[in-house]
């Protein structure tokens, strides 16, 4: 039984026939997860942006607010 080594280098593909269309596709492929890490990044950076501009000062009032209107007793009998 003879076992076929296989070549998976792109830069040693043959750039005649069908090698240079396979080494194309195999490159196609390694971009697509490169430029989504890339828009992910982006992304997350403008997603990010206005968190530094804001404090937590709203949110912690509206918060205290809320405790303090469960706190209350309400006798209404």
């Amino acid at each position: 039984m003879s076992l076929r080594m296989v070549n998976l280098l792109i830069s040693q593909l043959p750039s005649f026939g069908r090698g240079w269309e396979v080494g194309m596709a195999a490159l196609a492929w390694l971009l697509i997860p490169f430029v989504a890490a890339i828009g992910a990044g982006l992304w997350g950076s403008w997603a990010n942006r206005t968190r530094k501009a804001r404090s937590d000062g709203p949110e912690l009032d509206g918060y205290a607010r809320f405790r303090e209107a469960m706190e209350r007793t309400h006798s209404r009998t």
